[in-house]
């Protein structure tokens, strides 16, 4: 019998081959489109999991309020790891990392440095919090011994390249020599942890032994014993706090905990877990930029959307086509068949349609899957070596034949055989408010994708566009200055002597990604806690100001005229608004130099400089501070134009004179900027392609009822071109209904769309409102696409002989 139904079902499929290949295109499209979206969205689940017991692994996080910042860190105190792991058994093991930056490295018998960008200070214990398989080494004292580093398989190669490196030397930032003790096989791609390529051990660095309760600088992993608690295990963070910081706060600010705690500051700890840190986390001090499950989600539902669009077309051209199955099944059922007989030969239909748009599907998602790759900046496979993955295909493949087959099966089946011979069942009344609903629904979700396409892009536009209160276009940044040692100032003249060249200044601390750092300050005479102020403060040089191109609201900018600007500090207006100053200028505060607040230092305010935007525009902007200092990360160069190329070449060229050996790295602060919104430009571009993909799906289905509406109205348009109608008449009555279910549909689509996004601007302080003309456009986009699909059936059948129509009646 099966074989029977299956030959049946095949001969169907190649007498009707227009519809065949508009449902079987159709639903390979969308079930392609569903295949890619599902890896990436297994990737995005699929962080840190690889890692033994991930599921006891937790990170400390740090919430702070005071001195009006808010601050949301990846980062706990000194301390607090392994004190808390002498206090409390449920503590298995505990690690700290603590960012060491990008570093210069070389073996010691060479001169030429690598550019590593992701080294930090590992406790000996990483290995045991972290299964990351030690190829070479002993996971015991790999990091135990002061100035001894583990490197990963790729940059043993790099270094060593077939020679063994445990034992051998590496020299760090061209003054610190550390030995090799471990190769780590490199971190899987799937990790927030993916970059770390370089450990030093942690008993290096003196700073990793100060009791400074005040100090968040070390990302901290706990490894909690099996079957403790987490959420319980956090009640103990209170009693740290009240047994340790407390005592900092009164040594510090003369205040408990309890007193902040009344003027509204807080300091709370909460622990993450593991697999939760990719998607669930954009922290301040993050080791990477971090997932985000919003999109997770929106990507789940779009491919869900999509299958659900492709397998409506089929619905709709199954039942649209019932005219033609009726007699068929009138005929089949007065020769004795049984209506289960029937849903049985028409299911297997709809499953061998589907499966056929399965194997397309594929084929296309494979040819696909590099640009796919490229566009959501992922490097996903098919798991072809995985028996879950064609298990998953063919359970798809014959659920969705069964989904999108069975209204079909049990709709035809049930036509009662006496009427469908007399010609007497209402075809289209029985199933038309479905296909009617179904069209509605696809254009719903069309609209839905097309206005949230055109509110990202007016967004990122919006982000291009916004004066930011910085120059960032047309400027050089040079790393790694300390290279130079100290010809940094030789370096910044020579290039501020090269034509295209109009300023110059050095610095680590840029408005685009570099180094941040937080200090707190008073008035002087009024260390009340109340009174503190939480700031950026950032080291810069005399040109700082006008190389970035920063307005002063009042005061002046550093002058190497004036000596006691050494002691001098300029404030932005959001710490002027925070100090409560009306004129801030000349006003003194103070602060403290070091992680144990024990050196104090005293500035006079000699400027206000007017708010710009160093930080995401997902935030708002908060106080910051500029004090001259030496801090040799980068070299800055506002150019004048001209020919780029050409100048990046000369100052290499100076750069390799006058530090020879050592790599040059550039880059441009624009691109810096733009790297901050990836993700955001990575969505619209991928929406804006399933968009399409959602209108194409759509247009099929349209095309397909629309040459079925003609096809069945013959009669109807033969007879009333006979009576006089004209072509645009014609046009105009087959087109109409389907123009009314567009508009429901922008109708429907329109304020779900809205809101929406709505909730996505929501996550940045500063965006875009939303304009009434985008969902006018997003309407009229879609009404053009529809009545583009079906004027062309209609022309057809207006332009066709109505001799010829009533003939073939």
């Amino acid at each position: 019998m099966l074989q029977n139904y299956i030959k049946i079902a095949w001969r169907n499929l190649r007498k009707h081959k227009f519809y065949s290949f508009l449902n079987i295109f159709g639903l390979a499209l969308g079930l392609s489109s569903c295949l890619l979206i599902t890896l990436y969205v297994l990737d995005e689940l699929s962080y840190d999991k690889s890692f033994a017991n991930a599921d006891r692994i937790f990170r400390v996080n740090s919430d702070i309020r005071y001195g009006g910042s808010d601050m949301s860190l990846a980062v706990a105190p000194d301390p607090l790891a392994f004190t808390m792991k002498k206090d409390y058994p449920q503590i298995e093991q505990a690690v700290r990392l603590r960012e060491n930056g990008s570093q210069l490295v070389r073996r010691a018998e060479v001169a030429e440095n690598f550019k590593e960008n992701n080294v930090y200070f590992a406790d000996s214990t990483f290995f045991k919090v972290f299964s990351v398989p030690l190829l070479m080494g002993d996971r015991e004292k790999a990091l135990k011994d002061p100035h001894t580093v583990v490197i990963s398989a790729s940059n043993a190669v790099k270094y060593f390249g077939k020679q063994n490196p445990l034992g051998k030397p590496l020299i760090v930032d061209n003054s610190e020599t550390y030995t090799v003790t471990g190769v780590m096989q490199d971190i899987p791609k799937q990790s927030h942890l993916r970059d770390v390529n370089m450990l030093l051990s942690m008993s290096t660095s003196a700073e990793s032994r100060l009791d400074a309760w005040g100090s968040h600088n070390y990302i901290t992993y706990f490894l909690l014993r099996e079957g403790v608690d987490a959420q319980q295990f956090e009640s103990n963070f209170e009693t740290v706090l009240q047994k340790y910081t407390a005592k900092w706060l009164v040594s510090f600010l003369g205040a408990s905990l309890n007193e902040i705690r009344k003027s509204g500051s807080y300091l709370r700890y909460t622990l993450m877990p593991l697999t939760k840190i990719h998607l669930h986390s954009s922290r301040t001090a993050e080791i990477n930029v971090n997932g985000n499950v919003q999109y997770v989600y929106i990507f789940a539902v779009v491919a869900l959307f999509l299958l659900t669009i492709a397998c409506v077309n089929f619905m709709n051209l199954a039942t649209a086509r019932s005219a033609n199955r009726a007699k068929e099944v009138g005929v089949r059922k007065a020769l004795g068949s049984e209506r289960s007989s029937l849903v049985s030969q028409f299911l297997t239909e709809s499953v061998m349609l589907s499966f056929f748009s399965l194997a397309l599907a594929v084929v296309l998602a494979y040819v696909a899957l590099p640009l796919f790759n490229n566009l959501a900046g992922k490097q996903v496979s098919f798991p072809i070596q995985e028996v879950w993955f064609w298990v998953a295909l063919l359970v798809t493949g014959g659920v969705v034949g069964v989904l999108a087959g069975s209204y079909p099966a049990f709709f035809l089946s049930a036509f009662k055989p006496l009427k469908v011979l007399k010609n007497s069942v209402e075809l289209q009344g029985k199933g038309g408010n479905l296909r009617n609903a179904l069209v509605v629904f696809q254009f719903v979700i069309s609209v839905m994708l097309i206005v949230g396409t055109g509110v990202i892009y007016q967004q990122l536009n919006f982000i291009q566009t916004k004066k930011l209160g910085f120059n960032k276009d047309q400027m050089l940044i040079v790393n790694d200055a300390y290279a130079l040692d100290n010809q940094v100032k030789a370096f910044k003249e020579q290039v501020m002597r090269l034509p295209n060249v109009a300023a110059a200044t050095v610095t680590s601390f840029l408005p685009t990604p570099s180094s941040r750092t937080d200090h707190t300050f008073f008035p002087v005479g009024q260390m009340q806690q109340e009174k503190g102020i939480n700031m950026q403060k950032w080291s810069v040089d005399y040109d700082f100001v006008k190389t970035m191109g920063l307005q002063m609201a009042s005061g002046r900018p550093f002058q190497e005229e004036f000596p006691s600007d050494s002691s001098g500090i300029i404030i932005n207006e959001a710490a002027a608004k925070v100090l409560g100053y009306a004129d801030p200028v000349g006003k003194r505060i103070f602060g403290y130099n070091d992680v144990a607040m024990a050196n104090k230092v005293t500035y006079t305010i000699i400027g206000v400089v007017k708010n710009f935007h160093f930080e995401s525009l997902k935030k708002n902007i908060m106080a910051l501070s500029l004090v001259l200092d030496k801090s040799n990360g980068t070299v800055v160069f506002k150019l004048n134009g001209g020919d780029m190329a050409q100048t990046v070449g000369r100052v290499e060229q100076l750069w390799k004179k006058m530090a020879p050996g050592q790599p040059f790295n550039y880059r441009f602060m624009d691109e810096d900027f733009n790297e901050v919104y990836r993700s955001e430009q990575r969505v619209g571009q991928i929406f804006i392609t399933f968009a399409v993909i959602s209108i194409i799906i759509g247009c099929f289905g349209l095309f397909g009822l629309s040459a079925y509406t003609a096809e069945r109205r013959t009669k109807e348009i033969g007879v009333r071109k006979v009576l006089g109608a004209s072509v645009a008449n014609i046009v105009t009555l087959l087109s109409k209904e389907f123009l009314r279910l567009i508009i429901i549909a922008i109708l429907i689509g329109t304020p779900i769309a809205w809101f929406g996004m709505n909730q996505w601007l929501s996550d940045f302080a500063y965006h875009v409102n939303l304009p009434w003309w985008m969902f006018f456009a997003a309407g009229a986009i879609a009404i053009t696409i529809a009545l583009l699909t079906v004027s062309f059936q209609s022309i057809k059948a207006a332009l066709m002989n109505p001799v010829k129509s009533l003939r073939s009646e």
